[in-house]
């Protein structure tokens, strides 16, 4: 893909005219190539992911295009999902609370609430799974289920940020940073300033960050929302993250160590040149007694001198 800089729009697809050509809208596109369904390169000029043509081409040469794609990228709510599986919608909150139904997407509603998006082809293949069939059609939702929900468990944004950080490091490929910036991506800063202590790197791996979904403006009550449920919080949960930017971290030290800025140096000199001597210090007049003789001989003062030395005639 070397001709990819010189000659992009024959060779590969920004994101948002990918998009249009697979006829998918912008969220549908995203949540594709997390999923790995749709394979993408690297800008060589730094703006971002791109799609090559030969994949356009691979995609829409599909028998069931773009019918197929977009059945696999389709998302569903708490109601719709609640249907498709044909359980209540409390019995269906229940599930993805304990952990049972993993969270694809979230968004905020204009009143701030968390809407949780599944995806609708993992709750069919939960609902026809022979062994979930308690799960779904008994009397009454299982103990533990029920103690879970006394105790206000709620696994949803857990799993969210599991899934989200496999997207992230599918993406990253063989770039140790970007593997390290992924996992670091879900931890506290303090968290991160404990595990990776030298400024240099830390400001490396934030170069390398990737873009998380955004959710209101930077500092609105919806961002500062947004941003508790995509760091990790739970001590098992801080415990393996933390672990894990470790263990990336020494690969990428390993593999490629961050830039430094380099020390600057004084101008070497030549076998022709010389080191110019120090400027010369002004010498102060020094204050002590002038003889007549030492006088100045100049103005008013000098001629009435030289008059009163001439002989009286």
């Amino acid at each position: 893909m070397s001709g990819i800089s010189t000659q992009p729009d024959r060779l590969s697809y920004a994101a948002s005219r990918a998009a249009r050509e697979l006829g998918l809208n912008r969220g549908e596109f995203d949540l594709a190539v997390n999923l790995g369904l749709i394979r993408t390169v690297p800008d060589e000029g730094g703006g971002g992911r791109r799609v090559a043509r030969a994949e356009i081409e691979r995609l829409r040469a599909g028998d069931a295009f773009p019918a197929d794609l977009r059945r696999r990228v389709a998302t569903v709510g708490t109601t719709e999902g609640a249907e498709l599986m044909d359980v209540t919608p409390t019995r269906f909150t229940s599930l993805a609370r304990h952990g049972l139904l993993v969270p694809v997407r979230f968004y905020l509603n204009r009143y701030r609430t968390v809407v949780w998006l599944y995806l609708a082809e993992e709750l069919e293949q939960f609902a026809a799974e022979e062994s979930n069939a308690p799960l779904l059609t008994g009397p009454r939702t299982p103990a533990e289920i029920r103690e879970g929900q006394k105790a206000g468990l709620d696994r949803r944004p857990r799993n969210w940020r599991g899934r989200h950080v496999g997207f992230l490091t599918r993406q990253a490929g063989d770039d140790p940073w970007a593997r390290a910036a992924a996992v670091a991506c879900f931890l506290d800063p303090d968290d991160v300033a404990d595990i990776v202590a030298d400024p240099c790197e830390r400001a490396h791996l934030d170069r390398c960050r990737p873009r998380l979904p955004a959710h209101g403006a930077p500092g609105s009550p919806a961002a500062d929302l947004a941003e508790t449920l995509m760091t990790a919080s739970e001590p098992d949960e801080v415990a393996w993250f933390r672990a894990d930017l470790a263990h990336t971290m020494e690969t990428a030290r390993r593999q490629r160590p961050a830039p430094r800025p380099t020390p600057r140096q004084a101008p070497a000199l030549t076998r022709h040149s010389a080191p110019e001597p120090p400027a010369a210090s002004p010498v102060l007049p020094v204050d002590r007694p002038v003889s007549p003789d030492q006088a100045p001989s100049h103005g008013l003062l000098g001629w009435l001198r030289r008059r009163s030395r001439r002989p009286a005639g």
